[in-house]
């Protein structure tokens, strides 16, 4: 068993995609726990990219296909999974703010989320102000990740929490921004709840914001 979640782990972290389904179906015609898969193959597996990517060892393209990888062997678990076995973390919603049509970034982090055990609702690319507060009030997640790719675009950042707390909504709900230009300081200024300044930080922040510390 323990040579199953060793080869789904090694797949992913050297991202080898064309695998890792083959992989992930041998172990568990070996007797494999769905839930171990994920918890002792897949989370840890992205962790180490994540840490290594940090260390400037992997750059962002070894990186998606890592992510690629783990989330293959995600969609091989997830239709086996019943309902009450599927254990989210929380609900975050994600989307690149109006005006703005770079993706790459978020939808990283989205991979990655969903790695680490988060269900994660995608507002795509150039997303409204409004867009973003009605799917708050519907989806009522616990963060709320913002993404510019644009110096131009950051501002949409502010009027977005600007909106929240406009409706009330600001106490519940946590609020991540990322993106090239987007800094700590201006996440500051705009009243945001953290910074991510790449995908391994955004995921560890929200782990962090869901834990409440």
């Amino acid at each position: 068993m323990g040579n199953h979640i060793e080869k789904i782990t090694a797949a992913v972290i050297d991202g080898k995609h064309t695998e890792i389904e083959t992989l992930v179906k041998a172990a568990l015609v070996g007797g494999v726990n769905l839930n171990g898969v994920i918890d002792e193959a897949l989370i840890p597996a992205m962790d180490v990219v994540g840490q290594y990517f940090a260390e400037g060892r992997i750059y962002i393209p070894e990186m998606l296909v890592s992510a690629m990888t783990m989330k293959k062997g995600l969609e091989i678990i997830k239709p086996l999974l019943k309902v009450e076995e599927i254990a989210s973390k929380g609900t975050i919603l994600m989307g690149t703010v109006e005006g703005d049509l770079h993706d790459i970034g978020k939808n990283l982090v989205i991979m990655m989320l969903e790695g680490a055990g988060f269900h994660v609702i995608d507002l795509g690319i150039d997303s409204s102000v409004e867009k973003f507060v009605q799917q708050v009030q519907e989806a009522r997640p616990k963060i709320l990740g913002l993404s510019a790719l644009l110096t131009t675009t950051m501002p949409e950042m502010g009027k977005i929490i600007e909106a929240l707390e406009e409706r009330r909504l600001r106490d519940n709900i946590k609020v991540l921004v990322g993106g090239a230009p987007v800094t700590e300081a201006f996440a500051e200024k705009i009243g945001a709840d953290g910074y991510g300044k790449d995908a391994p930080e955004a995921v560890q922040q929200v782990r962090s914001l869901v834990a409440g510390k």
